[in-house]
């Protein structure tokens, strides 16, 4: 019998790495995890131009309310800020009456905010994730009255604020104006994505009711989204001008109502209404100031799914 002695096979050397293989790190183009888009210069030439646009009405706001009327007209005007604004201020707040117009703007906005806000919360839930009869008809139907002027709805309005006996009262402009179409849209729209099915299961399994679902799992989660829809809001409720002037009278006016009357003369005092203007402006700057930051992150929240 012959012995077969067993072959050694000698060991295969790795193939030696291109020169030109080595790893590189993510491009301008192309981001890895984790990884931010490096913005060049011409990015921040746009962001620069697009800031200085944004901020040189509310600067000339501010030039316009702190000069004269001659100064502001004339041929070549001013670019700094002067030393009437305390005065043109003064002047503005007297003859408009703007501490009762700032007050009925406040009641007016955070009214409208504060109902828009709860009901299209429970409106958007109900349309992104309970089911129902006729949901899909009664969404395209809520999305048709976003195509309906407002200006067409404004004589029966007025007749039925009219015949409540609201003419000339606050409740004439915050009642038709409590929900609103584009906000049952957007909760609706973050919810179906941001509120898994699962999380409604878990509560029903604990004996939840579906107040309690509403309270402990869906406002948490449309948290984000309703600090965008709240926001968004309270500024079209702050800076509406149409409906109020017609629903409200010179004697109980909201903010820019009282503003209209201060250029409503045949030679208005631009400086006077640029001083009205600055301060309708300064509690929205203020809103932002103090909730930019969730607002954007709110954004971003709703932007980003990881």
């Amino acid at each position: 019998m012959t012995m077969t002695s067993p072959t050694h096979t000698a060991p295969v050397k790795p193939a030696p790495a291109p020169k030109n293989s080595a790893p590189r790190g993510p491009s301008r183009f192309r981001m890895g995890a984790g990884q931010q888009m490096k913005g060049g210069p011409f990015a921040y030439i746009a962001l620069a131009v697009v800031g200085f646009g944004s901020l040189l009405p509310l600067y000339w706001t501010l030039v316009a309310a702190s000069r004269t009327q001659d100064e502001v007209l004339s041929a070549t005007p001013p670019f700094l800020p002067g030393g009437q604004l305390i005065e043109n201020v003064r002047t503005a707040w007297e003859q408009a009456s703007l501490g009762k117009a700032i007050l009925n703007s406040v009641i007016v906005s955070s009214s409208i905010t504060l109902a828009t806000l709860f009901f299209c919360t429970l409106a958007g839930y109900a349309f992104a994730k309970m089911r129902f009869r006729g949901r899909g008809w009664l969404m395209t139907a809520v999305i048709a009255t976003l195509t309906i002027p407002p200006q067409l709805s404004v004589v029966p309005l007025f007749m039925m604020m009219s015949g409540l006996g609201w003419g000339g009262q606050l409740e004439s402009v915050i009642f038709p104006t409590l929900v609103s179409a584009f906000g049952v849209f957007f909760m609706r729209q973050y919810l179906i994505e941001a509120l898994p099915y699962e999380l409604i299961e878990a509560a029903k399994i604990d004996g939840a009711n579906n107040l309690r679902i509403v309270l402990s799992v869906v406002l948490p989660v449309a948290r984000p989204a309703m600090m965008v829809l709240g926001m968004l809001t309270f500024v079209q409720a702050w800076n509406d001008f149409f409906w109020p002037y017609l629903a409200l009278n010179q004697q109980n006016p909201t903010l820019q109502v009282a503003l209209g009357q201060l250029s409503a003369s045949y030679t208005p005092d631009q400086s006077i209404v640029m001083a009205g203007a600055l301060i309708s402006t300064l509690p929205l700057l203020v809103v932002f100031v103090i909730f930019g930051k969730k607002i954007v992150g709110g954004i971003m929240s709703g932007a980003v799914k990881g």
